[in-house]
């Protein structure tokens, strides 16, 4: 910051201040002693600027243009301390979105939603075990069986399919990169909504993406990707529409599944329930838009 003159009358000091930074030049103004008042300018590429618009005040300092321009200035200033305001109202803390009293900050159903996964990793041998498998697909026919029709074992009332697949992986990779993400993603729902809400989420999302793949044509398949695609669409539209929620998505993140999601859809990973993971993303989505109208605080 550089000083660029001096004013003898800390009303016009003032109001100079102002002029400069309605035209964008940020400025200090600061009392000298001897009843003197030094103008600072912050930018040193707006220094010559600065001093020839002093020199034009101290020649007429009553000139309505100067008075018109501090008057736009203190409008400027007020906005600003509104926008302040309203960023402090909307920035959270690590803390408050994960609280300490919870450890490692993760809840007890996103716990018990990660066990629950790893023990049928464990019964399945990682998909390995198909008796198990096909007790827990959402059908062991192909749909729409020209015989049994569509999801024959659910009309019979094992109504448990059409949820479990969330709940079965295959392979070391698919279960540890989906439980990362349920860790991420489930902890800060339930830190910030509660266990009801991410309960909801994970059998809503769950039940309709197991539904659209087995419509698709598909009846093996498995795993929580939809439902984390779910939960990463909610978190990231209420992140953007409703900053004040506290629920964040970082750009490096957001990144990663959208490329990731593309990516499945090559084929280039092998064979993906791409089917859930789309519809767990918008069905995520339409429920953060949804929860930032319903509850706009």
């Amino acid at each position: 910051m550089r000083a660029i003159g001096t004013l003898s009358n800390e009303s016009h000091a003032q109001i100079f201040g102002d002029f400069l930074y309605a035209r964008g030049i940020e400025n200090a103004v600061e009392p000298e002693g001897n009843s003197t008042w030094t103008v600072w300018v912050q930018d040193e590429d707006d220094l010559e600027t600065a001093r020839e618009l002093l020199e034009q005040f101290r020649q007429n300092p009553t000139h309505p243009k100067f008075q018109e321009e501090a008057g736009k200035a203190r409008l400027l200033k007020e906005e600003k301390e509104r926008d302040d305001v309203e960023f402090q109202k909307r920035y959270h803390e690590r803390d408050e979105i994960l609280p300490a009293s919870r450890p490692y900050g993760i809840g007890p159903l996103t716990i018990g939603l990660i066990a629950v996964c790893v023990y049928f990793s464990v019964q399945t041998k990682l998909g390995a075990d198909e008796n198990i498998l096909r007790l827990l697909y959402i059908s062991k026919y192909t749909p729409h069986h020209p015989l049994l029709g569509w999801l024959p074992e659910v009309r019979n009332g094992e109504v448990w399919r059409l949820l479990t697949p969330v709940f079965l992986h295959f392979g070391i990779w698919h279960i540890f990169f989906n439980m990362m993400w349920l860790f991420h993603l489930g902890s800060m729902i339930e830190a910030r909504s509660g266990s009801l809400l991410l309960a909801l989420q994970v059998i809503g999302i769950g039940l309709l993406s197991n539904v659209a793949q087995y419509f698709m044509g598909v009846s093996y398949f498995g795993g929580m990707s939809g439902v984390v695609y779910g939960l990463f669409g909610y978190v990231w539209v209420r992140s953007k529409l409703q900053p004040s929620s506290g629920y964040f998505m970082d750009r490096t993140n957001l990144i990663l599944m959208i490329v990731w999601l593309f990516l499945c859809m090559t084929g280039a990973v092998g064979r993906v329930a791409n089917t859930a993971h789309v519809s767990g993303l918008l069905i995520g989505m339409a429920w953060g838009f949804l929860a930032s109208k319903i509850n706009p605080k």
